[in-house]
C-alpha cells in the first residue's frame, strides 16, 4: 500500500512538471536601438531634391521614371517609396488622390492622424499622415509647391504588419520622413506667376 502511494506521488510530480513546461510563454520583442540620424543631400535628374539619412540607400524602382525613387533601409527592413508628378492644371485631382491613400488602411488601422505642413519660405505645403495599428503602411505624406510639383511618400516594411513589433522602426522612419519634407527644395518654381488651381494658403 505504501509502495503504491509513493508511485502515485512521484507520478503526480512529473505530470505537474510537464504541465508547467508546456505552458505558452508571453511574446517578447527586442528593444531595438538605431543610430542617431545624420542627413545628407541627394540630387538626381529631377526638379526637386531632399536630404536622407546616411544609413539609407537611394534606389530607382523598376519603372521608367527617374523622379520616382525608393529610400531603402536595410537595417530596419523597410522602405520609403517616393513618387513625383508634375502639376499641370490637375492639382485638385492630385490632392484628392493623395488624401484617399491613407483611407485605404482604415480597415486595419486603429487610428490615422494628419498634420498639416506649411513652409512659405520654401513654398512647400502638404500633410503628414501617421497610421496606428496593423496597417501595411505606418506613415504617408504629400508635398507640393502648388505650381509645378507634387510629391508623395509612404513607409512599407517587408515583414508582415504587426504594430507592436515594428513600432521602434516605424517611429524612426517617421522622423526621417518629417526631415525629408522639411528639406525638400523645388528647383524651378517662381512666385511671379500662380495658376488658378494653385493651393491657397491663408496668411
Amino acid at each position: 500500500m505504501k509502495y503504491s502511494l509513493i508511485l502515485i506521488i512521484i507520478s503526480s510530480f512529473f505530470v505537474s512538471c510537464g504541465d508547467d513546461a508546456a505552458q505558452p510563454k508571453p511574446k517578447a520583442f527586442l528593444a531595438l536601438e538605431y543610430p542617431t540620424p545624420i542627413y545628407k543631400k541627394v540630387e538626381f535628374p529631377c526638379s526637386y531634391s531632399f536630404e536622407i539619412n546616411e544609413i539609407a540607400n537611394l534606389k530607382s524602382p523598376k519603372i521608367k521614371n527617374p523622379c520616382w525613387v525608393n529610400i531603402d533601409y536595410p537595417l530596419l527592413d523597410g522602405t520609403i517609396f517616393i513618387t513625383y508628378q508634375p502639376v499641370n492644371s490637375n492639382l485638385k485631382e492630385l490632392l484628392m488622390d493623395a488624401q484617399k491613400l491613407p483611407l485605404e488602411h482604415t480597415v486595419k488601422a486603429d487610428e490615422i492622424e494628419g498634420d498639416t505642413y506649411i513652409n512659405k519660405k520654401k513654398r512647400s505645403f502638404g500633410t503628414f499622415y501617421e497610421v496606428y495599428g496593423d496597417a501595411a503602411s505606418q506613415a504617408q505624406f504629400y508635398l507640393t509647391d502648388s505650381l509645378n510639383h507634387f510629391l508623395t511618400g509612404s513607409i512599407y516594411f517587408k515583414s508582415k504588419p504587426n504594430f507592436d513589433s515594428i513600432v521602434p522602426a516605424a517611429n524612426y522612419l517617421k522622423n526621417d520622413i518629417k526631415h525629408l519634407m522639411e528639406s525638400v527644395t523645388w528647383e524651378n518654381w517662381s512666385p511671379q506667376h500662380q495658376p488658378k488651381d494653385s493651393l491657397s494658403v491663408k496668411e
